[in-house]
C-alpha cells in the first residue's frame, strides 16, 4: 500500500513537472498563460517594453510641420537632437511602448537598435526570419520580434534615451549605448553628435558600497573641485604649459585632458572616497547636462570608487536644475549623494558615515556636505555670492549634536570634516596661518551667516572648498585670545580644464586627505597635472593629530 502511494506521488509530480515545462515553453512562443499569471513570472518586465522607435524632424520655416507625433501612440524623448542650436531645424526621438501584459499578437518588441547608413543584416540571416532589421529616419535601424517570448527576454528594450558629444558615455546600471555611430542628422559636425542609448530588461539596482576604513586603519578622500565638464569634449581654458596644444594635434580638449589627469591620480593614490565639491558641470557649455555628468560618474564607476557630490554656481546653468541632477545622480552606481531634507534651503545638504575597519558598525569619520547655492539674492546690499542659510546651519548643528552619542561609542577618536563649494568669509582672514598658494582674492560671500562658528562649536576639524580655482592653500584659524588652533580651511585648487586658471602659472590640482584612524590623524597634500612637481605630494601637511586640530610643524 505504501509503495503504491509513493509510486503515485512520483508519477503525479513527474507529470506536473512535464506539464509545467510544456506550458512554459508554449508561453514563451505563443503566450498561453493568462496575463494575471504571466505578470508574476520571474522573467516578466514590470513596466513597459518598447515596440517601436522613430525620429521626427520639423522646421521653423514650415508652420505646418510638427515635431510631435500622436501622443496617444507615441512618447517623445524630450531632448531636441540639435540641442536647440539650430535656428531652423529640430528633431526628436519618439518611442511606442506597452506594458507586457497588454501586448497583442500584432505587436512586435524591439530587441536590438543600431545606427548606420547600411542595413546591418548579415548575409547568413534567414530571409524568413521573424526578426529583421527595419530602417527608420536618421540612420536608425531596429530589430523587432513578434515572438511572445521576446518581451520576456533579456534582449527586450525597455527604455530609450539620447546622449550627446563625440565623447558621450553611459553611466547608468543596465544601460548601454548602441555603438559608436551617432544619428545621421542634417548639419553633421556643426552640432553635437547624438547617440542612442537603451536599457534592456528590468531596471538594475545600482551598487551602493558602504564606506569603511581599511584594515590598516587608513582611509583616503580625493577632492575633485571645479571639473567644469561640457557637452562634448570642451575647450581648454588657460592651459599650461605653453605649446602643449601644438604638441597634441593643435588643440586641447578640456574634458579629455581632465579625465586623463583624474584617472592618473586615482591609479596612483587609490582613494576610498571621492568628493565632488561643485561645478562638476560647466553649465554655459552643457546644453545636455546629463552627458556631462555621466563622464565623471563613469570614470569613478569604472574604478569602483564611491563618491559624493554637491553643487556649485555653474552646475545648474545648463539643461537641468539642481533637483533634477541630484535625482539622476542618486540613482547612479557608487553614488552616495543625496538631496537632503526638502525643507532645508538648497539641494545636497547631507552627511555620510565612514565605518571603522572590520565588521564594526561604529562610525570613524563623518563627512558633512552642504549646498552653498550660487549668486547673492540681494546684489545691491551684498555683492557677489550667496551664503549658507540659517536653516542649513541649524540642520547641521542639530544633526551633529544628534550623532555625538553614537560617535562616543567608537573606541578611538571620531573625526568630523566638511565640504562646501563657495568658501565662507573666514577664508579671507589675513591672519590665517597659510600652507600653499593664495593666488586670487577670495570670493567668499559678503554676508557672514555664522557657519564658521557652527563648525568650531560642533568639533569639525577641517572644511574644504573649491570655487576660487587658483587658490590652493590650507589656512588655519585660531581662537582668540589664547591662539588655540580651531579649524583648518582648505582650497582644493581647480581640477578641470574647462574652467579658468590664468593666474600666476597655476597648474590644475587635486587635493588628497589621508585619514589615519589609529593615530586620529589627517594629512593632506595636492597632486599636480603638470610641472616639476608632477608625481610628488605637494605641500604635505598634518592638520589633525591625536584627534586635535594642530598647527603646522615648524622647520
Amino acid at each position: 500500500m505504501t509503495r503504491r502511494i509513493v509510486r503515485t506521488i512520483v508519477q503525479t509530480s513527474t507529470a506536473a513537472l512535464f506539464t509545467f515545462i510544456v506550458i512554459f515553453f508554449l508561453d514563451r512562443h505563443y503566450r498561453v498563460l493568462p496575463n494575471a499569471i504571466h505578470t508574476y513570472l520571474p522573467t516578466h518586465h514590470h513596466g513597459s517594453v518598447i515596440t517601436d522607435i522613430t525620429l521626427k524632424t520639423c522646421s521653423s520655416l514650415n508652420p505646418f510641420s510638427s515635431c510631435k507625433l500622436d501622443n496617444n501612440v507615441w512618447h517623445r524623448v524630450e531632448k531636441d537632437l540639435y540641442l536647440k542650436q539650430s535656428m531652423l531645424t529640430s528633431a526628436y526621438l519618439h518611442v511606442q511602448r506597452k506594458r507586457e501584459e497588454e501586448l497583442t499578437s500584432n505587436d512586435k518588441v524591439v530587441i536590438d537598435v543600431t545606427v548606420g547608413r547600411l542595413n546591418p543584416s548579415k548575409s547568413s540571416e534567414s530571409l524568413d526570419s521573424d526578426e529583421k532589421w527595419e530602417p527608420r529616419p536618421g540612420g536608425l535601424w531596429l530589430k523587432r520580434s513578434s515572438k511572445r517570448g521576446a518581451s520576456d527576454s533579456k534582449a527586450a528594450v525597455t527604455a530609450v534615451d539620447v546622449l550627446f558629444g563625440d565623447d558621450a558615455i553611459e553611466a547608468r546600471a543596465g544601460w548601454a549605448m548602441t555603438g559608436s555611430t551617432s544619428l545621421l542628422l542634417d548639419g553633421g559636425s556643426k552640432f553635437h553628435a547624438a547617440h542612442i542609448t537603451v536599457r534592456r530588461g528590468a531596471p538594475v539596482e545600482a551598487p551602493k558600497p558602504v564606506p569603511r576604513v581599511r584594515e590598516n586603519g587608513r582611509f583616503k578622500i580625493m577632492q575633485l573641485a571645479d571639473l567644469h565638464f561640457s557637452t562634448g569634449v570642451g575647450k581648454c581654458r588657460d592651459s599650461l604649459p605653453g605649446g602643449w596644444d601644438e604638441k597634441h594635434g593643435g588643440k586641447c580638449e578640456a574634458d579629455t585632458r581632465t579625465i586623463d589627469f583624474v584617472e592618473r591620480v586615482i591609479e596612483e593614490e587609490k582613494p576610498d572616497l571621492v568628493v565632488l565639491s561643485g561645478d562638476q558641470v560647466n553649465g554655459e557649455t552643457s546644453p545636455d547636462t546629463q552627458s556631462a555628468i555621466f563622464k565623471y560618474a563613469q570614470l569613478l564607476i569604472k574604478h569602483k570608487i564611491p563618491y559624493v557630490s554637491i553643487f556649485g554656481n555653474h552646475d545648474d546653468e545648463g539643461s537641468m536644475s539642481r533637483a533634477a541632477q541630484m535625482e539622476l545622480i542618486e540613482r547612479l552606481p557608487y553614488s552616495l549623494s543625496r538631496a537632503g531634507p526638502e525643507k532645508i534651503d538648497g539641494v545636497g545638504n547631507y552627511y555620510i558615515e565612514v565605518l571603522a575597519q572590520g565588521s564594526s558598525g561604529h562610525s570613524a569619520i563623518t563627512v558633512y556636505l552642504l549646498d552653498t547655492h550660487a549668486y547673492s539674492p540681494n546684489e545691491r546690499k551684498y555683492h557677489g555670492y550667496d551664503w549658507l542659510k540659517k536653516n542649513q546651519i541649524d540642520w547641521f548643528q542639530s544633526t551633529a549634536k544628534g550623532l555625538k552619542k553614537a560617535h562616543k561609542e567608537y573606541r578611538r577618536h571620531h573625526m568630523d570634516v566638511a565640504f562646501i563649494h563657495i568658501p565662507i568669509p573666514e577664508y579671507r582672514d589675513e591672519n590665517l596661518t597659510l600652507v600653499g598658494e593664495w593666488k586670487e582674492p577670495s570670493t567668499a560671500p559678503v554676508y557672514n551667516s555664522g557657519f564658521y562658528d557652527a563648525l568650531v562649536e560642533e568639533g569639525v576639524m577641517m572644511v574644504s572648498c573649491g570655487h576660487d580655482h587658483v587658490n590652493e592653500y590650507c589656512g588655519l584659524k585660531s581662537t582668540e585670545p589664547d591662539n588655540k588652533p580651531a579649524l583648518w580651511m582648505c582650497y582644493a585648487g581647480a581640477t578641470g580644464f574647462g574652467g579658468y586658471a590664468g593666474y600666476g602659472g597655476f597648474h590644475r590640482k587635486i587635493r588628497i586627505f589621508d585619514f589615519n584612524t589609529n593615530e586620529a590623524r589627517i594629512t593632506t597634500w595636492k597632486r599636480s597635472e603638470w610641472g616639476e612637481d608632477t608625481g610628488k605630494k605637494i605641500d604635505e601637511l598634518i592638520i589633525v593629530d591625536g584627534g586635535r586640530v594642530v598647527a603646522p610643524m615648524q622647520g
